[in-house]
């Protein structure tokens, strides 16, 4: 697997070259202080890294994944959901009694569209629930399948995207589903990736044949992650 990776960083050039040095030898300042390493890889070679096993749906209810909860900012009594809204806002809406939002204004990026009341909006975890539990998270504690369906750890896991556009997507893959908006297909697809290797998730063959393509179609893409080290 690491001669495919250095292979397709060769493909990438001196910057491919210079991101593995980076990788294997020299975590981020921010990273280091938090004793977690940060990864930087061209999508080619992140494709690469993702391990290939088929998917196992038995046993899978959306209950076994606690959300929301208090999300980060304890006592500001606002949840996981609407302290996603408040981080992603182009227009930050008031907050109301109970962290109740009103008002502001949203880029929907799967599809392109500028969203203004905070109903309108849905939270997508980028890899869905069910998806998760097919590529590993049935076998995560309680506790880990939590800290997944409430990530507010990196930026590429939970998305405000328009309510439509996420039930289209339902629990579907990048071999199934993409964004509406031709230009969101590189991000999200960065996204995809990132998340899965962030929590250690699998792909099958269809998902990672899928990978493959968007990386190449997106020349240039990178992915960036950290490993989340919660058992």
């Amino acid at each position: 697997m690491l001669q495919r990776v250095i292979r397709n960083l060769a493909r990438a050039g001196t910057t491919g070259v210079f991101l593995l040095a980076s990788l294997v030898t020299a975590p981020s300042t921010q990273a280091q202080d938090r004793f977690v390493e940060s990864y930087t890889l061209p999508m080619t070679a992140a494709v690469d890294v993702l391990p290939l096993a088929a998917e196992v749906r038995d046993g899978y209810e959306r209950t076994s994944f606690k959300h929301w909860n208090a999300g980060e900012i304890s006592g500001d009594g606002c949840n996981t959901r609407a302290e996603v809204l408040l981080s992603e806002a182009v227009d930050q809406p008031t907050v109301l009694a109970g962290c109740k939002l009103s008002g502001g204004r949203w880029w929907s990026y799967y599809d392109a569209q500028w969203m203004t009341s905070p109903s309108s909006l849905d939270i997508d975890h980028v890899v869905p629930l069910a998806e998760a539990w097919d590529s590993g998270a049935s076998q995560w504690t309680a506790e880990r399948r939590e800290a997944y369906a409430n990530d507010l750890g990196a930026e590429t896991s939970l998305v405000a995207v328009s309510a439509a556009s996420n039930r289209s997507k339902a629990d579907q893959d990048p071999a199934e589903w993409l964004p509406p908006a031709e230009e969101a297909t590189c991000r999200y697809a960065a996204e995809w990736i990132a998340t899965k290797l962030r929590w250690g998730l699998t792909v099958d063959a269809a998902e990672s044949e899928a990978l493959i393509q968007l990386a190449d179609a997106c020349p240039g893409s990178t992915v960036n992650y950290e490993p989340e080290t919660l058992t």
